[in-house]
């Protein structure tokens, strides 16, 4: 398995990756699904905004699994945090790629100088907290019944891992 920034035969394999989820999990809170096109767009839109999307390739060349990061909101003073995504097909998970992604996309948010990245997840979704947890996130709070999917209310737990310890934005990153 290697990690490598994702291409355009990778959309592919993102795309069917993103519709399980959204079909078969509450990691996604989305009830239609999409095309390759959306996905596309979606993948043109994180470069042309300068952020990564990484795929986690298997050694018979298939996407197992893809990770990115944006804003965490459009307004200025958020310019140093970015929320991210990491998501594993369902046939790969357990085996560490989500781990290996992550780790990896913390060292792309450490690259560009960020200095907090959220992670916004379902809070029945223990196995993803307990990964978070392992990585260094720590527990900043809970919004309950926010979402829905399934028939049923979703509470959302905020995770969220400094990056760095500069003492004010405007110093220099330091890891």
């Amino acid at each position: 398995m290697i990690i490598r920034d994702a291409v355009a035969a990778d959309i592919g394999g993102i795309t069917d990756i993103y519709n399980h989820a959204v079909a078969h999990t509450a990691a996604i809170w989305n009830d239609a699904l999409v095309d390759t096109a959306n996905r596309a767009a979606w993948h043109a839109d994180r470069l042309r905004l300068g952020y990564p999307v990484l795929v986690a390739i298997g050694d018979d060349g298939s996407v197992l699994g893809y990770a990115t990061f944006g804003d965490w909101r459009p307004h200025d003073g958020y310019r140093h945090t970015v929320e991210h995504s990491v998501y594993v097909r369902h046939d790969a998970r357990g085996g560490g790629l989500g781990e290996a992604l992550m780790r990896a996309l913390i060292d792309r948010a450490r690259g560009l100088g960020k200095h907090v990245m959220v992670a916004g997840i379902e809070a029945g979704n223990l196995a993803s907290i307990r990964l978070h947890t392992k990585l260094g996130f720590v527990d900043v709070g809970r919004l309950p019944e926010v979402g829905t999917k399934f028939g049923r209310w979703l509470d959302l737990a905020f995770l969220q891992l400094t990056l760095d310890n500069r003492p004010t934005p405007d110093a220099s990153p330091a890891t």
